[in-house]
């Protein structure tokens, strides 16, 4: 139980402020609980699948295959792969995340797991067709334009950053968390 407790600190003193902000500011408090009702309502619509697809890569993927495409001597058919993986992605960031876990047990480099991140908060296909129809096909191509560089200028500088230590820590990490 204490273990349960210390593991979800963060949530339930969130939710302690939300019911005390509740009882004080009874207006904004109830918004707060039905924003916060209707994120997690959203959130259960869209992780269940994303764990489906990641339990599907999971088996039905070989290490060897995403090794050979987006692992350590991949080149730039890894970061071409990662970038259009990243952009036919649907939903929010957070479902980035557990799929980017995936790629690391499967021995994705962790440059291309950065890439794969920033492809999906910024480079997504239905936001791009929305950009055009909206704002024009000139600004959309063009802000695809520079956040493509953009995006595997970062990866780079970040993967150089970040020690092997540090890396090889947080696939220690990602391969733990199904044991």
């Amino acid at each position: 139980m204490k273990k349960i407790l210390i593991r979800y600190r963060a949530f339930l003193v969130v939710f302690i402020m939300i019911l005390i902000f509740t009882v004080l500011y009874r207006k904004l408090g109830l918004k707060a609980l039905s924003i916060s009702a209707n994120s997690l309502k959203e959130m259960l619509f869209i992780v269940p699948p994303v764990f489906i697809l990641l339990g599907l890569l999971d088996v039905w993927v070989p290490r060897e295959t995403i090794v050979k495409y987006m692992g350590e001597g991949s080149g730039l058919k890894g970061i071409l792969l990662s970038i259009l993986i990243g952009s036919a992605a649907a939903g929010p960031l957070y479902g980035a995340f557990p799929i980017a876990a995936v790629f690391m047990k499967k021995g994705v480099k962790f440059m291309n797991i950065l890439i794969f991140i920033g492809a999906w908060s910024t480079t997504k296909i239905p936001m791009f067709i929305f950009e055009i129809s909206s704002l024009g096909s000139k600004f959309a191509i063009t802000r695809l334009l520079i956040d493509i560089p953009g995006i595997i200028i970062i990866a780079y500088i970040l993967s150089k950053l970040v020690s092997k230590k540090e890396v090889d820590e947080i696939y220690r990490k990602a391969n733990e968390i199904d044991k």
